[in-house]
């Protein structure tokens, strides 16, 4: 008999841990080659891994909701023959909650629940924090503005469930200044007062305030407050069904609040005619399924018209970081693609500006079909530059997008509708029919004045409108 490590796989260049949602196999159970043995995500893409070997699972050196390193070893499985292969890697270590004094229970649970309700911790584009990570701050009460201030050990100085524990270590040794007034008002203001008050002190003033038994023992009722202000209970009536959001979903409705705290959001509609556009791709739609064996959709020639607009105006194609502004020079452009479970996400057509019209054909395809299988690469969703969204697909005429965090822009692109329009000819103007379609730009106005928004949206419709009906492909 021998062992063989499982470890977690290279999943892209820009993805260097994952967080296991799930695990598949059970100590003792016969696993068989390419057979799944856990589920991993990373930020929005979930992943199964897969045994390599036929054999039993006989040790699991992760929990659900560790991170793990790609390279490390998750799993150890028992196979026929050859040598046992020692395992290196340790199995994580339970977290360890730094002791508060019995006298001040109730004020330090207080303190640390009302920190964790009103304050959220969130990533930024250079302060990556796992889902493990996040845990652990808010279990802990430590706030935004001190988790950004710990040393990460891990890739690009992200900070580890380590690094974590050994500032909480170092916290919890450090002496603590005495301060009994604090702690007495604390318990003995009113139960509206106490959440403000709770959230000023800091995350070591929760783990050790000073304070006598005494004092505490003759405020029993500290932790009421506390328990109201985070229990908010749920309005329902005869019938209702509650439904736990997936775990994607609550991915996605953290993204969008973020995202409208962050940016300014303003937007800018133009209305486009797409009739030239509508006839070439009817006539020449059949030809290319039976040459390529794909449709030809609308996409990729809207996302060719998008990737033009972005060369014409570069400051589009940008992203902010604290009070900088950075240029990209690669053209990355997303877009929004549905799920099976119906959630949308964004894969990226990289380096955009490189592509024909055929090689955008195919990448829109690929990409399209791959999500709505499921098998996307966490690489496919990564270092998008601008993003477009389809609208129209679910009939909306137009719509305002909230932008794709850190980029400055996005575009929805409505349905395309038979109109009526004035047509303006050689012997004068006429009413004809017209295929014409809204496009809607959201763009954060902190950095997007209303000139480059309007005239970047403008440029798209304008190279929309100037199709060559001639144009092969």
């Amino acid at each position: 008999m021998s062992k063989f490590e499982l470890k977690l796989p290279k999943m892209g260049e820009s993805v260097a841990e994952a967080t296991i949602t799930a695990w598949l196999k059970d100590i003792g159970d016969t696993i068989e080659a390419d057979e799944a043995v856990l589920e991993i995500a990373t930020d929005k893409v979930d992943s199964e891994v897969p045994s390599e070997v036929d054999g039993v699972l006989v040790e699991k050196l992760f929990e659900v909701d560790d991170v793990v390193q790609v390279g490390q070893v998750i799993a150890v499985i028992e196979t026929e023959g050859g040598s046992t292969v020692e395992v290196k890697a340790a199995a994580a270590e339970p977290v360890a909650e730094p002791e508060a004094p019995k006298a001040v229970a109730e004020v330090s649970q207080t303190v640390v629940a009302a920190k964790t309700s009103v304050e959220p911790l969130v990533s930024t584009e250079d302060r990556f924090y796992s889902p493990l990570v996040k845990n652990i701050a808010k279990q802990e009460g430590i706030s935004q503005a001190e988790l950004d201030t710990i040393s990460g050990s891990g890739k690009d100085n992200r900070v580890t469930k380590n690094d974590i524990k050994a500032y909480l270590e170092s916290r919890s040794a450090a002496p603590s200044p005495a301060r009994p007034a604090v702690v007495e008002k604390v318990i003995e203001t009113p139960k509206t007062e106490v959440i403000k008050k709770a959230v000023a002190l800091s995350a070591n003033e929760a783990a050790q305030p000073d304070a006598t038994s005494t004092q505490t023992s003759e405020k029993p009722k500290a932790e009421k407050p506390a328990e109201k202000a985070t229990e908010k209970p749920i309005a329902i009536s005869q019938g209702d069904e509650i439904i736990e959001m997936t775990r994607m979903g609550k991915l996605i409705s953290k993204y969008m609040v973020d995202s409208v705290q962050t940016s300014a959001h303003v937007q800018s509609f133009i209305e486009a005619d797409v009739t030239d556009i509508w006839n070439w791709r009817k006539k020449v739609k059949d030809d290319f399924m039976k040459r390529e064996g794909e449709n030809l959709t609308f996409t990729p020639i809207f996302m060719e018209a998008v990737t033009k607009a972005l060369k014409d105006f570069p400051m589009m194609n940008i992203s902010v970081q604290g009070d900088k502004i950075i240029k990209k020079k690669a053209i990355n452009v997303g877009m929004a693609a549905a799920l099976p479970d119906g959630n949308l996400i964004v894969p990226v057509i990289k380096n955009a500006d490189q592509l024909n019209l055929f090689g955008m054909a195919k990448r829109v395809n690929d990409l399209a079909n791959r999500a709505r299988l499921g098998k996307l690469d966490p690489d496919d969703i990564q270092g998008g530059t601008y993003t477009v969204t389809n609208v129209g697909t679910f009939g909306s005429i137009m719509g305002t997008p909230i932008i794709n965090q850190p980029q400055v822009g996005i575009l929805a692109l409505g349905a395309i509708r038979k109109t009526p329009a004035v047509i303006e000819g050689p012997q004068g103007d006429y009413i004809g029919i017209r295929f014409k379609m809204y496009l809607s730009h959201s763009y954060d106005h902190r950095v997007v004045n209303g000139a480059l928004g309007g005239q970047f949206v403008k440029a798209v419709k304008d190279y929309l409108e100037a199709w060559d009906v001639n144009r092969e492909i």
